[in-house]
C-alpha cells in the first residue's frame, strides 16, 4: 500500500468524504467536505467513487510527499500548486506537492486515485473538527495510506467547470419565514472572522423578527438563523442538529458549494427562489457531474 506523508499541514487540512449520515438524533451532524461538489468531481476525475476520502485544505494549503507514482486531481479553489485544476494528473514517486495560500476561494481538494484509506467512524472517514469525531486536522509527519478503491480509469480535464458566480446566495423560505419582513433580501453582509465549519457568521444590517420564543427544532445544513442580535448565521457542515433561533430561509443545495468557498470578509447577499427553481439548478449541477 502506497502512502502520502504530510510535509507541512497548512492552516486546517483534514481528511473528508461526503459525511456521516443517520446520527443527527445523537447530536452529530454529517460533517464531510465543505465543498462537496469539488470533492465529488475530483474523485470522479481520479477514477474513484465520488464518496472516496480525500484531503481538504482551507485558506492555506499543505505540502505532501508521495512515496509511489499515482494519479491525483486538484479541485475547488486555486492554491497555487503549479498543477492544472479539475483534471487527472500523474505524480511521481518521491514528488512533493506544495500548495500555498488560496488565490480564489476558501478550499482546495486533493483527491488521490484509490482514496485515502483511513478507518471509518460511524460509516465515514470525515473529520468532524468541532467534536474530533473521526480524527483531527493533519499535522506534519502524518502518513496517510492510499487505498485501492478506484473503480474506473482517470478522466481527462473537464471541458468546462460550472462557475461559482458572484451573485446573491439563492434561498428558499425557511419554517419561520412568515415572521420576517424582507430585511434579509435588502442587505449586504460580510463573512465574519468568527466563522468556522459549524456556522458562517455574517455581519451587516440587523434583521428584525417577531417577538417571543420558539420551541427547539431540527436544524438543517444551509439554514439561515437569526439570533436575538439580528446578525444572521448560515449553518454549515458541522452545524448543531437542533436549535431555537428562527429561520427565515435556507440556502439551496446547488449553492452549498458556494458556502464552502466563502472566506472571511467576503460579501454575501440573498435572493429568494422557488423550490422548482432550486431543483432545476441542482439538476443541471448533477448532470455536469454525471458527464465526468
Amino acid at each position: 500500500m502506497s502512502t502520502i506523508r504530510v510535509v507541512s499541514p497548512g492552516m486546517q487540512t483534514t481528511v473528508q468524504d461526503l459525511g456521516r449520515f443517520g446520527w443527527a438524533h445523537f447530536g452529530i451532524s454529517a460533517s464531510g467536505a465543505a465543498d462537496a461538489f469539488a470533492l465529488r468531481a475530483g474523485n470522479l476525475l481520479a477514477g474513484n467513487a465520488e464518496n472516496a476520502a480525500a484531503i481538504e485544505m482551507t485558506l492555506m494549503g499543505a505540502a505532501f510527499e508521495f512515496d509511489a507514482a499515482t494519479v491525483i486531481a486538484l479541485t475547488g479553489s486555486d492554491f497555487g500548486a503549479g498543477l492544472p485544476l479539475w483534471t487527472a494528473v500523474e505524480v511521481k514517486a518521491g514528488q512533493i506537492l506544495r500548495c500555498g495560500a488560496s488565490q480564489s476561494g476558501a478550499r482546495c481538494y486533493l483527491c488521490v486515485r484509490g482514496g485515502i484509506a483511513i478507518p471509518k467512524v460511524m460509516g465515514s472517514a470525515s473529520t468532524h473538527v468541532i467534536t474530533s469525531v473521526g480524527g483531527r486536522p493533519l499535522r506534519a509527519g502524518d502518513v496517510l495510506p492510499v487505498g485501492n478503491e478506484a473503480i474506473r480509469r482517470p478522466r481527462p480535464a473537464a471541458k468546462y467547470v460550472p462557475q461559482l458566480g458572484d451573485g446573491p446566495l439563492r434561498v428558499t423560505d425557511g419554517p419561520q419565514a412568515e415572521n420576517f419582513a424582507d430585511d434579509l433580501y435588502r442587505g449586504v453582509y460580510s463573512v465574519s472572522e468568527e466563522s468556522n465549519r459549524m456556522g458562517l457568521r455574517l455581519r451587516g444590517p440587523a434583521i428584525a423578527s417577531a417577538a417571543g420564543q420558539m420551541l427547539t427544532e431540527g436544524a438543517p445544513l444551509g439554514a439561515v438563523q437569526v439570533p436575538p442580535d439580528g446578525q444572521p448565521i448560515i449553518l454549515f457542515v458541522e452545524h448543531q442538529t437542533t436549535g431555537g433561533y428562527p429561520k427565515p430561509a435556507n440556502v439551496i443545495s446547488a449553492d452549498f458549494r458556494r458556502l464552502g468557498q466563502l472566506r472571511p470578509r467576503d460579501q454575501v447577499a440573498f435572493e429568494r427562489v422557488t423550490i422548482e427553481q432550486a431543483l432545476r439548478v441542482l439538476q443541471q449541477q448533477e448532470q455536469w457531474l454525471y458527464g465526468l
